[in-house]
């Protein structure tokens, strides 16, 4: 006999089970969110990546003790949110530095542009 539902996993909770799976999405817009607050310095960029530690450390030191599905799921959007958010200052110093060379870049060929003209 088939039963049309999927298996319920042991030990899941119907909240954790809803945050399973959403969790990609959740942790990737408090990351945006957290991300935007880090580059308009509403947070500073320190305390971000301290914060983002302390989580992820946490995560990896704690994750297995717990009992709770809902903590669990809970506790591995906070992990990846916070490690998505010590990304964001490498990508600011990314595009920062990409923008310093096509600038750069465009000040050269303006420069030739102008000491090659005939007038």
């Amino acid at each position: 006999m088939e039963y049309g539902g999927p298996a319920i996993e042991h030990g899941s909770s119907r909240i954790g089970r809803w945050l399973r799976a959403r969790r990609v999405r959740i942790a990737f817009w408090i990351a945006v969110v957290e991300g935007i607050l880090i580059v308009f310095h509403a947070i500073s960029w320190w305390a971000a990546i301290a914060i983002a530690v302390l989580v992820v450390v946490a995560w990896f030191s704690f994750a297995d003790r717990l009992r709770s599905d809902t903590a669990r799921q809970a506790g591995w959007i906070a992990a990846v949110s916070q490690a998505l958010v010590a990304l964001v200052p490498v990508f600011v110093l990314i595009v920062g530095t990409l923008a310093l060379i096509v600038v750069g870049l465009l000040a050269a060929v303006a420069l030739i542009l102008l000491f090659s003209s005939r007038d």
